[in-house]
């Protein structure tokens, strides 16, 4: 039922198919020229899409796109408040960890429609320009789909706080931004490893390390990271903190 009503809100929504297109182009579009790559003087040709360790570099290539859906959700958030649809829900009988759930609904359906769009990048190149899988190879590291599905919903999760927190698009788009890209990692800067590790924005980029990452690590020393399996815990927790932020402060204040 809330579910329905949500998306009778945002699919006739014009800005919602512009930037779920261009999630899918822009992913589309870089795996697509990735296969250019030189490395050591040498192209990397087919090598990059096969099986199983394409869903690992594809993974991490689609964390860089979380960013669209984050701004998205928060589009449709503080749009909510901007035309006082909350407020009219609320009239009609609806409570407000209600109307939390319904935008987390919506977020899962994000998160669902960027799997989907990761397997199906992932399935044309990888059958189309990579070399022949060998046997069950193809699904052999399907996890780590599942762990960049995690990673989206935490992002979805921090770009959803602050929109209920600044109830303005720009200013929440701009505070979403300014804490993914420049707060967090220079509050880590002044932290040590032990500590920054856990900061929200590092340990969600945790679930998709960056591919090779094992090779770096002989060469530059480890990142202090956590690994991914490290990592899924702590991501669960903070998606259940921020989701239960976002409906404190939804109830806390006026609509």
């Amino acid at each position: 039922m809330l579910f329905r009503a949500e998306l009778r809100k945002f699919l006739p929504y014009r800005t919602v198919w512009i930037i779920l297109l261009l999630f899918a182009l822009l992913l589309t579009g870089f795996v697509a020229m990735s296969g250019g790559t030189v490395i050591n003087g040498r192209p990397v040709g087919n090598t990059l899409y096969a099986f199983p360790e394409l869903w690992s570099r594809l993974g991490y290539v689609a964390s860089y796109f979380n960013l669209l859906l984050g701004i998205l959700l928060i589009i449709l958030i503080t749009d909510e408040f901007q035309f006082r649809t909350f407020r009219q829900q609320v009239i009609d009988g609806l409570s407000r960890a209600e109307l939390v759930q319904a935008k987390l609904g919506v977020a899962v359906a994000l998160v669902l429609y960027a799997t989907v769009v990761v397997l199906t990048v992932g399935l044309y190149f990888g059958l189309t320009r990579g070399p022949q899988p060998a046997p069950g190879a193809i699904t052999a590291d399907l996890g780590a789909v599942a762990l960049y599905a995690l990673q989206a919903l935490g992002y979805l999760s921090i770009a959803a706080l602050l929109a209920f927190l600044v109830r303005k698009s720009g200013p929440a788009i701009i505070s979403f931004l300014v804490y993914m890209w420049i707060a967090e990692p220079l509050l880590r800067s002044q932290l040590p490893d032990e500590l920054d590790r856990y900061f929200p924005a590092k340990l969600l980029g945790s679930l998709t390390p960056t591919p090779g990452q094992e090779l770096l690590n002989t060469v530059t020393g480890p990142t202090g990271a956590l690994t991914p399996a490290q990592a899924v815990p702590f991501a669960l927790g903070y998606i259940a903190i921020f989701w239960g932020l976002s409906y404190l402060l939804l109830r806390n204040r006026d609509l």
